[in-house]
């Protein structure tokens, strides 16, 4: 094997440190190693190039915060225990199975369409063309995913409304509701903090309280009576969308403004009977041609 087919092999090894490669390399050849010639290996170059491995550096340290299982209040373990029993020879595990919830739920939360941002006010602030055009293709991979929603609910500001009726021209016989929870708003200081958007307390106190309001509304695990897994869409805005994921995963929720959502596209949140959560899909919108993708 040639010296420099032997070079690029150990560089590529080496995870692309070729600098340091060539570098004892070249030591080497001029006996700047104090030995003779030929005796810096390969193999030794290879260790060279390589970090020291430890299981330390390498795994990640745990945050200490175990999955809270009754997040949402809702954990019949939790309902049941202190509860009086009125009849002493009453299997307390059977009380428990009756009230646990066995279906699942899905939340398809969807952002609402591009709109005119000049508009002075919430009325005048209605879907582009473009916007109505994201709408009709969100609805219609909506449709092609051939579920059989329970629900359409949305918020009750103009973009997010008219985002709604749109989507629901192809998911015929779906209830179609308002709600204004769901508005836009601040649902907590952002961190790290941004420059380009500073709502006051005032308005963080205040949309904060309603945004967890409909968070705790929505976004829980199926009633025991529910039989049977439902699929419920939510058209609402990006922030309310972003505090959702965090809230449900139980990220911490200031970090809510890390991610990014484009115009009409599909989170979907998966919610087990035990109260584990899945997140399936992060503001997908895949299914929209490029030239019709906007964050606005």
């Amino acid at each position: 094997m040639s010296s420099r087919r032997t070079l690029r092999l150990i560089c590529g090894l080496a995870g692309g440190s070729a600098a340091l490669v060539f570098a004892a390399a070249a030591a080497d050849s001029r006996g700047c190693f104090g030995e003779p010639s030929g005796r810096w290996s390969r193999f030794t170059v290879l260790q060279a190039a390589q970090p020291a491995w430890t299981p330390s550096s390498h795994t990640p340290a745990p945050t200490g915060h175990s999955w809270d299982f009754n997040w949402d209040k809702r954990d019949p373990s939790a309902l049941t225990n202190g509860k009086k029993k009125d009849n002493a020879a009453e299997d307390p595990s059977s009380e428990q199975d009756n009230g646990k919830p066995k279906a699942t739920r899905n939340i398809l939360l969807i952002r609402h369409s591009q709109y005119n941002l000049s508009g002075s006010n919430d009325k005048e602030r209605i879907l582009t063309p473009l916007g109505r055009e994201q709408a009709e293709l969100t609805g219609q991979r909506l449709a092609a995913l051939g579920l059989k929603y329970d629900v359409l609910i949305h918020s009750s500001m103009s973009r997010a409304t008219e985002t709604a009726n749109i989507i629901s021209k192809h998911l015929t016989g779906v209830e179609l509701l308002s709600c204004d929870l769901l508005r836009e708003g601040a649902p907590i200081e952002p961190v790290p903090p941004v420059t380009h958007w500073k709502p006051d307390a005032v308005q963080y106190h205040e949309d904060g309280a309603r945004i967890e309001a409909a968070f705790r509304r929505y976004i829980h695990r199926a009633d025991p009576k529910q039989k049977e897994d439902s699929y419920e869409i939510i058209v609402c805005h990006a922030n309310v969308i972003r505090y959702f994921v965090c809230r449900a995963l139980q990220f911490p929720p200031e970090g809510w403004l890390r991610m990014g959502l484009n115009n009409g596209s599909i989170t979907w949140l998966t919610i087990r009977p035990s109260g584990r959560v899945a997140l399936r899909t992060l503001g997908d919108s895949g299914f929209m041609p490029p030239d019709k993708l906007t964050r606005t």
